[in-house]
C-alpha cells in the first residue's frame, strides 16, 4: 500500500505565516506538521509515500522531509491546484494499481492512521474514510452511514446537515477510484473534489466504509488551530532535560533539548525549549513551544508558538496565544512608548490591549 500527502496549497488562511513557507511546514510542538503525517503513515506500515507539491512548495518541503527515517519519499508536481481529487490524478502514474492512503498534509490525528489502514486491508470496501463528529457540520463534507457503517450519501457543506459526521483528512482507496477520477467534472468552484469522487464510488455500487475518529483530530487551517494543535501535542511530551538549566525552576513536564540554555527563569509545563535556544530572566508558561536557536530575554509568554531563531526581548506585558514566526523579532525600549512603530505584512493583526 502506498501513501499520498497533498502539500501543494499555499495556506492563505494562515497568512502572513505562509507568505514565506508552505502551511505543512509550520511547526507545532517544534516539529513541522507534515512530519507528523509522514510518520503516522510510516507507523501504519506505509513507507512508500508521494508528496504532491507545487512549484511554490517543492523546494521548501524537500529541504525538510529528508530528515524522516524509514520511508521512501517521491515528490509529484501538481502544476495547478485544482482540488484533492486532482492531486490523486497527478499521482496516478506513480500509484499504478496499488491500494493507497491519502493523508492531508495539514491534518493531525492523536492516534495516527493505523486503524483506518488496517480496516481497509482487512475488509472488502473500495474505500475507508475517516469521520469525526463536529458541532457545526455546515462547514464540512458530511457523511450519512447505514447500520453496517457504509457511507450511503455525501453532502458538501450542507445548509441542513443530514448528520454530524464530517469527513476528516484520511482516506484509503483501491485502484477503483481511478475509474471515477477519469470521468470527474470540476465542481462549481472549478476544482476536482475528492468528495465527488467518493460519491462516484457509491453511485457505481462500490462499498465505502466510514470509520469514526478515536481521540482528537485537528485541521490546522487557521491560527487558532495551530495554537490548539500545539497544546494537544505538548500534552503528550515527557519531562527531559538534555540542555543546561541554571538557577531556574522547571515545573511539570518540560523538555529542554540539547544545546538549550535556561537561566534565571521559570518554565511551567507542558512546554518545550528547542535545541540551542537561550532563555534568560523569563517566564515560560504552559503549552508553549520555543523553537531551536530562539532567544528570549525578560519576557513572559504562555500558550504560544515561538518559532526557531525568533527573538523576544524586554517585552513589558505577558504574551499569550501568540504565533511568532521564524526569525521574527519583538522588542521594547525601557521607557513606556508614547507611540508605536509597526512594520506588518499583509493581513497581519495586532492587538495593543
Amino acid at each position: 500500500m502506498k501513501g499520498v500527502i497533498p502539500a501543494a496549497g499555499l495556506g492563505t488562511r494562515l497568512r502572513p505565516l505562509t507568505y514565506t513557507r508552505p502551511k505543512p511546514l509550520l511547526k507545532v510542538a517544534n516539529r513541522p506538521i507534515i512530519v507528523y503525517a509522514i510518520e503516522n503513515l510510516r507507523d501504519a506500515g506505509i513507507t512508500d509515500i508521494a508528496l504532491v507539491v507545487s512549484d511554490q512548495t517543492r523546494v521548501d518541503i524537500e529541504s525538510v522531509v529528508h530528515e524522516v527515517a524509514g520511508v521512501k519519499l517521491t515528490l509529484v508536481l501538481q502544476d495547478e491546484q485544482l482540488g484533492l481529487a486532482h492531486a490523486v490524478m497527478v499521482a496516478q502514474n506513480w500509484l499504478g494499481d496499488d491500494d493507497f492512503c491519502v493523508y492531508l498534509g495539514d491534518n493531525l490525528f492523536e492516534e495516527g492512521v493505523t486503524r483506518y489502514v488496517q480496516t481497509f486491508q482487512e475488509g472488502e470496501a473500495d474505500a475507508v474514510v475517516a469521520l469525526v463528529r463536529v458541532a457545526d457540520p455546515r462547514q464540512f463534507g458530511v457523511a450519512v452511514l447505514d447500520d453496517a457503517g457504509h457511507i450511503t450519501r455525501l453532502v458538501e457543506k450542507p445548509k441542513e446537515p443530514p448528520s454530524d459526521l464530517a469527513i476528516a483528512g484520511v482516506y484509503c482507496f483501491s485502484k477503483a477510484l481511478h475509474e471515477i477520477t477519469r470521468t470527474l467534472k470540476p465542481s462549481a468552484r472549478g476544482e476536482y473534489e475528492l468528495t465527488d469522487a467518493i460519491a462516484g464510488l457509491i453511485d457505481t455500487g462500490h462499498q465505502v466504509r466510514g470509520l469514526e475518529v478515536h481521540g482528537w483530530w485537528k485541521d490546522t487551517g487557521r491560527p487558532e488551530d495551530l495554537l490548539d494543535a500545539n497544546r494537544l501535542l505538548l500534552e503528550q511530551i515527557e519531562a527531559d532535560v538534555l540542555g543546561e538549566v541554571n538557577q531556574s525552576r522547571l515545573v511539570g513536564r518540560v523538555r529542554v533539548e540539547a544545546g538549550a540554555v535556561v537561566t534565571n527563569s521559570t518554565v511551567i509545563g507542558p512546554a518545550v525549549i528547542g535545541a540551542g535556544a537561550v532563555v534568560t530572566n523569563a517566564y515560560i508558561g504552559p503549552f508553549t513551544s520555543v523553537g531551536a536557536n530562539a532567544k528570549l530575554n525578560k519576557v513572559e509568554v504562555e500558550f504560544s508558538v515561538i518559532d526557531e531563531e525568533a527573538e523576544l526581548d524586554s517585552v513589558p506585558v505577558r504574551m499569550q496565544e501568540c504565533l511568532i514566526g521564524r526569525g521574527a523579532r519583538v522588542s521594547f525600549s525601557d521607557r513606556i512608548p508614547r507611540s508605536y512603530r509597526l512594520i506588518l505584512s499583509d493581513t497581519s493583526s495586532v492587538d495593543l490591549g
